[in-house]
């Protein structure tokens, strides 16, 4: 089966494409044509982790099919002469790995432990039909006849070499296999429950209590969005399972669940490699507790309660990226291992956190070499650590400390290394830059995130479903964050379709400075269903004469949260202030001791206990919610959490410097801090509340001239980061993925696109003299007068392109794919 008939909705947990791993590719392709059409979900190599007598649990492929039920294949590489005897269910081998296996019986305990979470659920309990098969993709039916293995009484159902070459066979032999469990064809619900399970999307699904209220209120309605399965992502599951063979970026929009996934990453890689030494990194220290718990509750659910998380395991640490005499963090951990001084935030001469970490990084790189340590890094909010004024021999200092400290995943591939990081660049406070591959990791290492390694494994993802906030919010954040009806223009945005479209956004009409725009969200890139079941708005803008009456009407909203809509102060509301970090703590002191005095117990992120201020005496950098108190939060330390009820206050700080950048960051994160409600205020008479209200009224509908950004373009896709390298210079995109890409008219001359996806990518009048596309997917592109003079297409897919009128003097075309060329409009 060819790389573009994969069939989505079959997932490679890792990549194939390795040595003595041809004959399960070919086991893992032909399931894969057998299922195409069917209503199915496909792993090779399901990650189940609990313990069946001595063997791990991880079946070779795993399928779920809403009329078939499970089906698990054993998949064993072995020839008919390796196969000695076969006695009962042990298999005696020669001249193999093992001496003896027992396939079947193998097969069979993975379906039982993957059973066991099943039937847990009592609409599924014993109505999953469930099967087991031994695949032997180097041995034919009659090879294993003349064996006299057919004779045996425990003979198991077998896919043989003959077998896969024929989709209707491969079914017909599944079907014929008698059920190890009967069942029955699964309903819709049986069906998305069976795949929640699978992916594990119950293990964070929101937690039930009783709700003592009025049935229109705000905790009833909670009530009944609770009730609401988790949607299965395919790509969410995808991202979370895969294990990569080297460096990935995720990139993903704010409550797309790049955390959760990350964390699940992290704990099905140390499940699978006990062995690797793993760290996932942060830079929010009040999410320390958030990220432990997640992969403790990952851990579980995949080893059965078998293992969970332990604080000293050294082959699975969580740390801060700086650290502090209190606790470890990578930089600290790293100058402990190479025995230089560590320096503190005092030492350094910047205010920025992101600053000052980067400049300590650099302090650290030029003092001393940095030992290969780790197998993996996983960075969580990766835009965090990104500086605008250190570099280290032009790379990013704390992305090239990390990248130093790893191992290489393949000793044959040297700069290949599992450096995998989660971002979103609207979300950063301290930055402007955007931080495309070479200025983390340098020229020489920016083609290691463009493309694919292969089995469907993309070297980066971008992320455009929100599953957290709501519709109507996650749409306001976006446009005041970006400025879309600014009316000097937007600050920061896209300027290419296919880069919007990688939010969840649609654009109608032409990206041209002075040409109207329309820009749309929709509702499948915003998930949750609260605004189908609130008549009211989920989003409201108050202005107040004074702070002191803006305070008031906030202490009154949050009784009535408390009284009569059934909220809970912890973790259902939240308050988080805008503005600079000294005015900003004055106004959460403010709002704390009003609060305290109208009795609503409040919370101060840092300190040990409710209804403190923090001192020294009563730090706890790590905590973020306290039982029974309403959490009073400045935006650094709210990144990351979320509640129902979101109060942002100050606005005005905003209205004083509407171009201010950081500030539209500020309340672009705030708002998507909301599960469900946001209540915006401010004080005083600003231009910007204008903004802010057409916004709102807008809801989902946004027309506009569109001018170019006036402080930043955001670059999301590979052909937009291509656009902008390229112009600073930069050649190298080796197996970059530019599928579909719109690159006409364009000069690409000498650029190096050895082994990239240019499938139907339109290159018409594209300059490509020089080109070096080796190798590379040209099939279906257009390449109507495009020059490719001297061009290097040596083993290049050309299948049905179109040549018409290009220019191919001195291009190298040995050895390539010309079948269905269209050369002057004939094929």
């Amino acid at each position: 089966m060819s790389s573009k008939t994969v069939p989505s909705n079959f997932i490679t947990t890792q990549p194939l494409h390795r040595s003595g791993k041809a004959a399960e590719q070919i086991v893992w392709e032909a399931i894969q044509g057998a299922f195409y059409h069917r209503k199915c979900l496909g792993y090779w190599r399901y990650p189940i982790f609990s313990l069946r007598g001595k063997s791990r649990q991880e079946p070779d492929i795993l399928i779920a099919d809403a009329e078939l039920g499970l089906i698990i294949i054993e998949v064993k590489a072995i020839t008919a002469d390796q196969i000695i005897s076969i006695e009962g269910h042990r298999w005696n081998y020669q001249n193999f790995y093992v001496v003896y296996g027992n396939p079947y019986q193998q097969a069979e305990n993975q379906l039982f432990s993957l059973l066991e979470y099943i039937q847990q659920e009592p609409i599924l309990n014993n109505q999953v039909t469930s099967r087991v098969l031994v695949a032997l993709p180097l041995i034919t039916e009659q090879q294993w006849e003349e064996k006299g293995f057919k004779k045996l009484p425990n003979n198991p159902p077998i896919l043989f070499k003959n077998h896969l070459v024929s989709s209707e066979f491969i079914q017909k032999t599944i079907m014929d296999t008698p059920s190890v469990v009967p069942g029955k064809v699964l309903s819709d619900q049986q069906w998305n429950l069976l795949l929640s399970i699978l992916s594990g999307t119950a293990v964070f699904s929101s937690s039930h209590h009783k709700v003592l209220s009025h049935p229109e209120s705000k905790g009833k309605v909670l009530e009944k969005v609770r009730l609401h399965l988790s949607k299965f992502d395919l790509q969410q599951e995808k991202i979370a399972k895969q294990i990569p063979p080297g460096c990935q970026r995720i990139r993903g929009i704010a409550g797309s669940g790049k955390t959760v996934l990350l964390c699940q990453k992290a704990a099905i890689m140390h499940l699978k490699y006990p062995n690797w030494k793993l760290v996932f990194i942060f830079f929010s220290r009040s999410l320390y507790d958030e990220i432990i718990q997640q992969i403790d509750q990952w851990m579980r659910y995949f080893s059965h309660e078998q293992q969970h998380y332990q604080k000293n395991n050294p082959y699975l640490q969580v740390f801060h990226a700086w650290g502090s005499h209190q606790q470890m963090g990578f930089y600290r951990y790293l100058c402990q291992v190479t025995g230089v001084m560590p320096l503190s935030v005092n030492e350094t001469g910047i205010q920025k956190p992101n600053e000052a970490l980067a400049e300590v990084c650099v302090d650290l790189l030029q003092k001393t070499g940095i030992p290969q340590i780790f197998d993996a890094i996983l960075i969580d909010e990766g835009q965090d650590l990104i500086s605008d004024t250190w570099s280290y021999q032009g790379k990013q200092p704390f992305y090239w400390l990390a990248y130093q400290a790893l191992r290489p995943s393949d000793p044959m591939s040297p700069e290949q290394k599992r450096l995998i990081w989660a971002y979103d660049e609207l979300q950063s406070l301290d930055t402007n830059k955007i931080a495309n591959a070479t200025e983390l990791l340098g020229e020489e290492l920016g083609n290691l995130v463009t493309g694919s390694y292969g089995n469907e494994i993309n070297k980066t993802e971008i992320m455009s479903t929100c599953y957290r906030t709501p519709h109507p919010i996650i749409i306001a954040a976006h446009g005041l964050g970006m400025g879309w009806l600014r009316p000097g223009g937007m600050l920061t945005g896209m300027t290419h379709k296919k880069e919007w479209e990688t939010l969840g956004y649609q654009i109608e009409g032409n990206l041209v400075s002075g040409e109207k725009i329309t820009i749309k969200r929709h509702h499948n890139n915003s998930v949750n269903p609260l605004p189908s079941m609130w008549k009211d708005s989920l989003l409201k803008f108050n202005i107040y004469s004074s702070r002191h009456q803006e305070i008031i009407a906030l202490s009154q909203q949050i009784k009535h949260n408390l009284r009569y809509d059934g909220l809970r102060p912890s973790r259902e509301i939240l308050v988080i202030i805008l503005g600079s970090s000294y005015e900003a703590k004055q106004r959460q002191k403010q709002i704390a001791n009003f609060l305290n005095r109208q009795g609503i117990d409040i919370f101060i992120p840092g300190t040990e206990k409710c209804n403190q201020w923090p001192d020294d005496s009563n730090s706890n950098p790590n905590k973020f919610w306290c039982e029974g108190a309403v959490t009073i939060s400045q935006i650094y330390r709210a990144k990351g959490h979320e509640a129902d009820m979101v109060y942002i206050v100050g606005l005005d700080e905003l209205g004083k410097a509407e171009n201010n950048l950081s500030l539209r960051h500020q309340l672009l994160i705030a708002l998507t801090r909301s599960k469900g409600w946001v209540n915006l205020s401010g004080i005083g008479h600003y231009p910007f509340y204008q903004e802010v209200k057409k916004v709102i009224e807008n809801k989902e509908n946004f027309t506009l001239t569109f001018m170019k950004p006036k402080q930043r373009e955001l670059r999301v896709t590979d052909t937009g980061e291509l656009l902008y390298r390229y112009g600073l210079g930069e050649r190298n995109f080796k197996q970059a993925n530019l599928q579909n890409a719109t690159l006409q008219k364009l000069n690409l001359s000498d650029i190096n696109l050895i082994g990239a996806n240019l499938v139907q990518a339109n290159l018409q009048q594209t300059e490509l003299n020089r080109a070096k596309l080796v190798g590379a997917d040209l099939s279906s592109a257009d390449l109507t007068q495009a020059s490719l003079i001297k061009a290097k297409l040596i083993g290049a897919n050309l299948q049905d392109a179109n040549l018409t009128g290009a220019n191919l003097n001195g291009a190298d075309l040995r050895d390539a794919n010309l079948t269905g060329v269209i050369w002057e409009g004939k094929s």
